[in-house]
C-alpha cells in the first residue's frame, strides 16, 4: 500500500534568506576559486585597458590641436583595443568552462542525494519536479556562480575607476552624471525582487511540465487505450503555459532593468553635452576634456550593465538555489550505509531471505543458512493523517521453506516487505532478520540478503543483460546462463536477434507482460 501526494498549486514557498543563499552559493564555487580568480583577473585587465582608452583619446585631441605627431598614440590606442578584447575573451572562456564544472558538480551532488531519498519522501514528491531540479535549476546556477560574480566585481572596480578619472577631468560634469544615473537607477530596487519571484514561478511550472510528461510516458499504453491523449495534452499545455507566463514576466522585468541603464546613460549624455558645451564656451574646460569625459560616460554603460546583469542573475540564481536546497533537505538514507554493492534485488508482493554475505566488523553476524524473519507487535501508518496499516502485527517465519501471505487488497501484505527492506520504518514494535533488528543492519548488507521481485514487474530502459545483472553487476556468464535456464528465459533469449544485448525499451515496452517478469527476478552471485 503506497500513496502519492501531488504538491498543491498556489504561491511559491518563500525564498531562502540572503545569508543562507550566499552560504549555499559559496559551497558550490569554493572548489573552483582559483579558476574563478584567474578569469576575474583577465576580465579586470581587459576592463583596465578600456579605462585607458579615453585618456589616450584626450591626448590625441590635444596633439592634433598642437600639430604634433599622432602616430604613436594611434598605435597605442590600437594595441589597447586589441589587447583588451583578447584578454577579455580568454577570461570569458575560463569563466564559462568553470561554470560548466560548477553545474556538473551540483548535478552530481543533487543526484546522489535524490537517489538516497527515503521512500516516504519520494511518495510525497513529484518525480518530474525532482528531475527538473537536476536539469533546469542547475542550469540557472551556471550564470550566478561565475560570470555574474566576476561581472559584479569587475563592474564595481571599473565603475569606481571611471568615476575617479571623470572626477579628475571635471567634477561638475561628474555631479551632473551621477545625479541623473541615481535618479533613474533607483527604480531597479523595485524591479529585482519581481525578477526572482517570476523566475521561481517559471521553474516550478517547468517541474510541473516534467511531472506531466513523466506521468504520460510512464503509462503510455494506458493513455492510448483510454483515448486520453487530448486530456493529457491539455494538462501538459496548462503547465507549459504557466512556465511561459513566468518566463515572460521575468523577461519583462529584466528588460525594464536593462532599459533603465540605457536610459540613465543617454539622459546623462544629453545633460553632460549641454552643461559641458556651456563650460567649453565659457572657457571653464577644454574641448579635449569634454570629449574624454563623454567617452568615459559611454564607457560607464558596460560596468553599470554588468552590475545590473549580475543583480538580475542573482535573483534568477537565488530562485534555483532555493529549489535545490529544498531537495537537499528531503530526508535521505545514511550515505555511509550505501557504500557496498548489493548482490540481489527486491518484491512488493514476495520476498525471500537468502544466505548472507560475509559479515563486516561490528555488523550483525551473517547467517550460514536462510535467515528467519520476525515481526514483534509492529504498528505502522504511511502518514500521520492516514489510518494505520498494521495494528500490532506479530509473526515469525523460520528460515527455509516457503511462506505465503494471503489477504484482501489493502490488508498490508506489501507493507510487510516494505518494512523488511527498510523502505519504511515501523511506528512501533520491531522487525527482525535472523534475530537482529533491521535497524541494526547496514542497509546495503540487509538488502543484499533479500531477493525482491516487485508485483508490477518493472524493467529499466537498456538491454536485457543490464536488467538481469542489475542487482548483481559482478555476476559472471556462467551464473547468468544458470539463471536463464532456471527462469526458462533461455528460449526467449535464443530467439532474440541480439540475444542478451537486445534493448528492452522504456520500462520494458518491447517485452510482453510475462517476458517483463523475467528480468525482474533476482540474480544471486
Amino acid at each position: 500500500m503506497t500513496t502519492t501526494e501531488t504538491a498543491p498549486d498556489g504561491p511559491p514557498p518563500p525564498a531562502l534568506p540572503a545569508r543562507r543563499t550566499w552560504r549555499v552559493l559559496y559551497g558550490h564555487i569554493r572548489p573552483h576559486r582559483p579558476a574563478i580568480a584567474l578569469g576575474g583577473l583577465l576580465t579586470l585587465i581587459g576592463a583596465a585597458t578600456g579605462l585607458a582608452q579615453p585618456m589616450a583619446a584626450k591626448m590625441l585631441v590635444e596633439r592634433l590641436g598642437g600639430g604634433d605627431s599622432i602616430t604613436g598614440l594611434l598605435l597605442l590606442l590600437t594595441v589597447l583595443v586589441v589587447a583588451g578584447v583578447a584578454v577579455e575573451a580568454v577570461g570569458a572562456y575560463v569563466l564559462e568552462r568553470t561554470a560548466e564544472s560548477v553545474v556538473l558538480a551540483a548535478r552530481r551532488q543533487l543526484v546522489a542525494r535524490l537517489l538516497r531519498l527515503r521512500m516516504p519522501e519520494i511518495e510525497r514528491s513529484r518525480p518530474g519536479d525532482l528531475m527538473s531540479r537536476v536539469t533546469a535549476d542547475t542550469t540557472l546556477l551556471r550564470a550566478i556562480t561565475t560570470q555574474s560574480l566576476v561581472s559584479a566585481a569587475t563592474g564595481s572596480l571599473s565603475l569606481i575607476g571611471s568615476i575617479v578619472l571623470m572626477a579628475l577631468l571635471d567634477p561638475v560634469l561628474l555631479a551632473v552624471t551621477l545625479g541623473v544615473i541615481v535618479l533613474i537607477g533607483s527604480s531597479l530596487l523595485l524591479v529585482m525582487p519581481r525578477i526572482s519571484k517570476a523566475t521561481k514561478r517559471a521553474q516550478e511550472a517547468v517541474g510541473a511540465v516534467s511531472t506531466a510528461l513523466e506521468r504520460t510516458f510512464g503509462a503510455f499504453r494506458t493513455v492510448k487505450a483510454s483515448g486520453a491523449e487530448p486530456r493529457e495534452a491539455a494538462a501538459i499545455d496548462t503547465a507549459a503555459r504557466e512556465a511561459w507566463r513566468g518566463g515572460i514576466r521575468a523577461a519583462k522585468w529584466q528588460s525594464v532593468a536593462q532599459s533603465s541603464v540605457g536610459l540613465a546613460v543617454q539622459l546623462s549624455f544629453l545633460a553632460v553635452l549641454g552643461v559641458g558645451g556651456a563650460r567649453v564656451a565659457s572657457g571653464a574646460t577644454g574641448i579635449a576634456t569634454l570629449i574624454a569625459f563623454l567617452l568615459y560616460l559611454f564607457y560607464l554603460i558596460d560596468p553599470i550593465a554588468r552590475l545590473v546583469e549580475a543583480a538580475s542573475a542573482y535573483q534568477v540564481g537565488a530562485a534555483a538555489i532555493a529549489r535545490m536546497a529544498e531537495a537537499e533537505e528531503l530526508e535521505a538514507e545514511p550515505e555511509a550505509e550505501l557504500e557496498a554493492e548489493p548482490t540481489a534485488g527486491g518484491t512488493a508482493g514476495e520476498a525471500a531471505v537468502g544466505e548472507a554475505a560475509p559479515a563486516a566488523p561490528a555488523a550483525p553476524a551473517a547467517p550460514a543458512a536462510p535467515a528467519s524473519v520476525t515481526f514483534e507487535m509492529v504498528t505502522f501508518r504511511y502518514r500521520p493523517e492516514l489510518p494505520p496499516v498494521h495494528h500490532g502485527v506479530d509473526f515469525a517465519v523460520p528460515g527455509g521453506g516457503m511462506t505465503a501471505f494471503v489477504g484482501p487488497s489493502g490488508a498490508g501484505k506489501t507493507t510487510v516487505f516494505g518494512l523488511l527492506e527498510r523502505f519504511y520504518e515501523p511506528d512501533g514494535g520491531r522487525v527482525l532478520v535472523d534475530g537482529t533488528d533491521v535497524r541494526d543492519w547496514p542497509l546495503d548488507r540487509l538488502r543484499s540478503q533479500i531477493g525482491y521481485v516487485e508485483q508490477d514487474a518493472p524493467v529499466l530502459a537498456g538491454t536485457l543483460r543490464e536488467n538481469l545483472l542489475f542487482a548483481a553487476p559482478g555476476a559472471g556468464d556462467a551464473a547468468l546462463a544458470r539463471m536463464l535456464v532456471r527462469t526458462r528465459l533461455d528460449g526467449l533469449v535464443a530467439r532474440l536477434p541480439e540475444g542478451l544485448d537486445t534493448p528492452v525499451g522504456h520500462r520494458g515496452s518491447k517485452l510482453s507482460g510475462g517476458e517483463r517478469l523475467g528480468p525482474c527476478l533476482p540474480l544471486r552471485q
